[in-house]
């Protein structure tokens, strides 16, 4: 009889991929995809720690499987990802849901295999979260579930603790994969007919720099995996803006397989903010690099991610932060309200600011930051732009795909075009989106 599994996936994109890892793995032994929940017989939760609504979300759908679990004895259920690598959370989640039987952290997702076989061999729970991280494991199966798009890691954990930030607890120290088996994946990923690569890592601009070798840097990473033969895009994320160099800049023009497209999260516009978040950089050194990008490549779209409500953050500070916005007319930006989270130093900061107060400027942020990016998309209006068609929306019953510089588009076909380039014209725009016909 053939074994079924589910994933449930929260948080970035770092968490998508790994849950590709986790799926080829349960793949390798057998098992098959199950769409509905209810009837596999592996479910696995991919958690996120960064804020505190991922994990009451993630709580609250774990413990609606009790039910399930009672009338399913042999159903096995596992929790890992980056709320389970927090302090003391594994023991937290078995004491409240006994009836979980994997627990397991970031720092040992590749070892999910034996950990399964374990369980089944034994029918006891299994807890196992790993303190540290250990060595890059590059044998671990994956089972991509983006196409045309596919996600390849060239660094794990983060060195930079922002003092927000959970990242560095629960993912570990900055190491990057070998040159050589970035290059290898990246050429078997294009053999396979994938028609855009996405590099991840919580900081892409540091690649390399634990190897301390001057062949081996990000900017040089990209030209080379923008030399290998083929017909595909080349996107990157996430960058920090204290570590982009104009090595960086240059590399974005050298080949049109790179997407004139950056993620360039501020956080805020305020330096007084900034430092206490210990981003490393002024508002200044922020629109520095926003001008050095624009001057040498002037179409390019930016995105960012802002944080209001940060302790101390005063009415002025926020003003800066909307200066920010208009001078930078961001293509789109990811806006959220501070989060505290344990372990980290903001949590334990004075200054916390009040619900209300955030709530009035988070509003206000996603007003100018709306009629930012609906302003940009009226310049699209009547002009023909290449789309990757990427999937097919049945309420709208359209496709959709996105050009070069990550606007969203949709448009009618009568033949699947998933995964092939497309011209399409722009007859509608709206704030985030876009509405088109094929030429």
């Amino acid at each position: 009889m053939v074994k079924t599994y589910h994933i449930v996936t929260y948080g970035c994109q770092m968490n998508v991929h790994e849950s590709e890892k986790l799926a080829g793995i349960l793949c390798k032994l057998g098992y098959v995809y199950a769409e509905n929940i209810e009837d596999a017989d592996v479910i696995l939760f991919n958690t996120c720690a960064i804020r505190e609504n991922a994990e009451n979300h993630a709580f609250g759908n774990i413990g609606a499987l009790k039910k399930l679990k009672k009338s399913k004895p042999n159903l096995i259920i596992g929790v890992c990802g980056c709320m389970t690598q927090q302090d003391n959370v594994a023991k937290e989640l078995h004491k409240k849901f006994p009836f979980v039987d994997i627990i397991f952290g970031t720092h040992n997702l590749d070892d999910f295999e034996s950990l399964l076989n374990k369980r089944i061999a034994s029918k006891k729970t299994v807890i196992e979260v790993l303190e540290k991280e250990k060595a890059i494991c590059e044998e671990t199966p994956k089972f991509r579930t983006s196409y045309p798009n596919a996600w390849v890691n060239i660094t794990y954990g983060c060195n930079n603790f922002c003092t927000y930030c959970i990242v560095p607890y629960v993912r570990g120290r900055e190491r990057s994969r070998k040159m050589d088996d970035i290059l290898e994946e990246c050429r078997h990923i294009v053999e396979l007919g994938y028609k855009e690569i996405t590099l991840l890592g919580q900081n892409v601009n540091s690649y390399g720099l634990d190897f301390n070798d001057e062949n081996v840097t990000f900017p040089i990473l990209l030209k080379k995996i923008a030399d290998i033969k083929g017909n595909f895009r080349i996107r990157f994320m996430t960058n920090h803006p204290k570590d982009l160099s104009d090595e960086l800049i240059d590399a974005m023009l050298y080949s049109d397989k790179i997407c004139k497209y950056i993620h360039l999260p501020v956080q805020a516009g305020s330096s007084k903010v900034l430092n206490l978040m210990n981003r490393r950089y002024t508002r200044e050194d922020y629109l520095e690099k926003i001008e050095k990008l624009k001057a040498k490549i002037p179409n390019i779209s930016i995105t960012t991610d802002i944080m209001v409500g940060f302790p101390y953050e005063t009415e002025e500070d926020f003003l800066d932060t909307l200066d920010l916005v208009k001078t930078c007319r961001f293509n789109g930006a990811f806006t959220f309200v501070y989060s505290r989270r344990k372990g980290t130093v903001a949590d334990k900061m004075d200054g916390q600011i009040e619900e209300s107060v955030s709530k009035d400027r988070i509003q206000r942020l996603i007003e100018l930051q709306n009629q930012i990016a609906k302003e940009i998309s009226l310049e699209y209006k009547d002009k023909v732009v290449e789309v990757l068609c990427e999937d097919f929306d049945d309420k709208k019953n359209m496709y959709l795909g996105r050009d070069e510089f990550n606007r969203m588009c949709y448009f009618g076909s009568g033949e699947n075009l998933i995964g092939k380039f497309v011209n399409v014209k722009i007859t509608k725009t709206g704030g985030i989106s876009l509405t088109g016909e094929l030429v």
